[in-house]
């Protein structure tokens, strides 16, 4: 009896190994079958880590000029236009100097066109009023020194009286004589080298008030683009550098009606990619599910990986090409995650996305 329960255990612990044997060089063979599968995909899909950002790139607004902000008047998320004045600094003391500057102008607008124009009609005619008196007093003044002659000739009246009548009428005629100068200058042209001088006082002014508009218009932070506020990294009251010395935005914006994927590739693999090329990416956040899109743009130069996956088998050792894919519209992707991008290549231009 024991001998044949012996026999029965061994029976069933060989049935046991065998079936057990078969499952496992089974499911060996599908694991195989599978990778072969997946890496006959593969062949066809160049693959690399993206960044979700706008159409118009990232757009870092800063101000040309050091100083305390006055006021910010978006936040994030919100809707923008160009144009829009989206942050001023403070600027009193630019708004006075460009005041200064307009006042300069129009005062020497009113000499060059004084000096072009020449005396009023009003000042002509007082001009001319003053020659006639002039005359007048001298002709007074000659018949009374001839008068005097007479009579010094015939010894009625002394030396030192016709001498005075003589001199009082030297007067009369050296004013009447500056009098008709004075006239004659109202009704002559300008001097070019008047009209030259004032021209040239004009052009300085003019050029003092462009760089005080110039230095005014650097307080007020304006949008280029249509677009949407991304980031905003300062606030009222905040002081700020200059951007053009050290880098110090107030806000990042961008035009995110359309969505781009930003691309490290390998260089191992920038043969394989062309504009118009068929794309898609994942990201952990959505799960399995592809957003499709296309190559728009293929860098011309290598250099160092700009996108990092922070994974530890991570090569950063090898050079990459840029290539920008952009996403189909309605992604519900927000600026600046970090997806997988796949690359379909001549082979998988057909593929259908799932």
């Amino acid at each position: 009896m024991k001998k044949k329960l012996a026999i029965l255990c061994t029976v069933i612990l060989t049935v046991l190994t065998i079936s057990v044997s078969l499952y496992s060089a089974a499911r060996h063979s599908a694991t195989n079958h599978a990778l072969a599968t997946h890496a006959s995909d593969l062949a066809d899909v160049v693959a690399g880590p993206g960044r979700i950002e706008p159409l118009s790139e990232d757009i870092k607004l800063g101000s040309e000029v050091s100083g305390k902000l006055k006021e910010v008047n978006v936040e994030e998320g919100d809707s923008i236009h160009k144009g829009q004045v989206l942050a001023m600094i403070e600027n009193d003391d630019y708004r006075a100097e460009l005041a200064s500057a307009a006042a300069e102008v129009q005062e020497k607008q009113a000499t060059l066109r004084k000096v072009v124009n020449g005396a009023r009609d009003q000042e002509r005619s007082e001009a001319s009023a003053a020659v006639h008196a002039a005359q007048a007093v001298m002709e007074n003044a000659r018949a009374e020194l001839e008068r005097r002659q007479t009579l010094f000739q015939a010894g009625v009246v002394s030396r030192e009286e016709f001498e005075r009548y003589t001199r009082q009428f030297s007067v009369a005629k050296e004013e009447y004589q500056e009098k008709v100068e004075r006239y004659s200058l109202m009704n002559t042209a300008a001097r070019e080298e008047d009209v030259a001088l004032a021209q040239a006082d004009l052009h300085l002014a003019e050029g003092q008030l462009a760089d005080a508009q110039a230095k005014y218009e650097k307080t007020i932070i304006k949008s280029p683009i249509d677009g949407v506020v991304l980031r905003k990294h300062h606030r009222d009251g905040e002081s700020v550098s200059n951007s053009a010395t050290a880098p110090d935005p107030v806000l990042t914006i961008g035009d995110t009606k359309v969505s781009r994927v930003r691309v490290d590739i390998d260089e191992n693999d920038v043969n394989r990619v062309v504009l118009g090329q068929k794309a898609y990416v994942t990201a952990d956040a959505f799960g399995k599910h592809k957003f499709p899109g296309h190559v728009v743009r293929v860098g011309e130069l290598l250099g160092p990986k700009t996108i990092r996956t922070d994974e530890p088998t991570e090569r950063v050792d090898r050079k990459f090409l840029e290539v920008l894919v952009e996403l189909d519209p309605g992604a519900p992707l927000p600026m600046g995650l970090r997806v997988d991008t796949f690359i379909l290549t001549d082979g998988q231009q057909t593929a259908v996305l799932r």
